[in-house]
């Protein structure tokens, strides 16, 4: 997994607005993750599942 070790303006806005009980099932490195990483792994998308948009 690649890290881009800068956190995202839209992301940083996207991780906030998530609500808190959701925040607060996320360990710090899935919240480093979500922050900067290109690539999630599977269980990151399972317990955001509800927020992500699919194209």
């Amino acid at each position: 997994m690649k890290k881009t070790n800068k956190i995202d303006k839209e992301r940083q806005m996207a991780y906030d607005s998530l609500p808190p009980s959701v925040k607060e099932n996320l360990s710090p490195e899935e919240k480093e993750l979500f922050l900067s990483s290109e690539e999630w792994p599977e269980e990151l998308f399972e317990k955001l599942d509800e927020f992500i948009v699919k194209e």
